[in-house]
């Protein structure tokens, strides 16, 4: 569970809010972000963002970790991307011409990403998994989505929990990690067997949920409910959101 939700400050005015409202302002912000063009409007977006991730309580070092390989990606892009669109002349290195154009695309990517993650960390990252689900349910995702995502947060873990065991017996018995055939034929077998287990133990599950009377659905059982605070806060960032598209635009 600790690898699905990032743990924010409680009782901050975003735990508050209905779970839905929070899926649906992240879903408008990410759109909004992509169609964003502009960079003066996206470094106001990345501060928007990280706004709500300090308003959230959320730990510094956690959202760095998270970062940390969205940002690697991004640097690989800066040092790559004004090498491959064509442009205005920059600089040379070799025979290779950086440019202008792909420099200023690479920091609109930049921008798009980090406002993107840090907007969805903090609305939705603090989500648990099955509030999450029942959300997602509740918003009209297919029932089936909604099952395969709650079963998946349910039973990652026991998974992992038989992983763990299947590759401790394999110590146990001498093995060692090398770059042979015996240590990948070892490792395909591992995967073999996990996969063997999980499947006897959803046939197990299966069964147990049957005895109980399930008949293809969940029923959510949760305390959400829709404040006129929630409306209000959909309202204004309806509102802030379609004056970022409309400066976008007209500048």
């Amino acid at each position: 569970m600790e690898l699905l939700v990032v743990s924010g400050r409680p009782g901050n005015w975003i735990s508050l809010r209905d779970p839905r409202l929070r899926i649906l302002i992240a879903l408008g912000f990410a759109l909004t972000i992509v169609s964003l063009r502009q960079v003066p409007l996206l470094l106001l977006a990345l501060f928007f963002s990280v706004a709500l991730v300090l308003s959230t309580g959320l730990s510094p070092s956690r959202i760095f970790r998270r970062l940390l390989v969205l940002e690697g990606f991004m640097l690989v892009l800066l040092l790559l991307l004004p090498f491959s669109v064509p442009g205005e002349a920059w600089f040379r290195l070799g025979p290779m011409t950086a440019t202008w154009e792909g420099f200023q695309q690479a920091i609109v990517i930049l921008l798009r990403a980090n406002a993107i993650v840090l907007a969805l960390l903090a609305l939705v990252g603090t989500l648990e998994p099955v509030v999450l689900g029942h959300a997602l349910s509740r918003l009209g995702v297919p029932d089936k989505l909604a099952h395969l995502f709650l079963f998946t947060v349910r039973y990652l873990g026991l998974l992992h929990d038989e992983y763990r065991r299947l590759h401790k017996a394999m110590l146990t018995r001498g093995f060692v990690a090398r770059g042979n055939l015996h240590t990948w034929r070892s490792l395909g077998w591992l995967v073999g067997m996990l996969l063997v287990r999980s499947l006897e133990r959803s046939q197990r599950i299966v069964a147990a949920m049957k005895c109980r009377g399930f008949n293809g659905r969940f029923y959510l059982l949760d305390g959400q409910h829709w404040h006129w605070a929630d409306s209000l806060y959909a309202l204004i960032t309806v509102t802030v959101l379609s004056v970022l598209l409309l400066l976008d635009r007209v500048t």
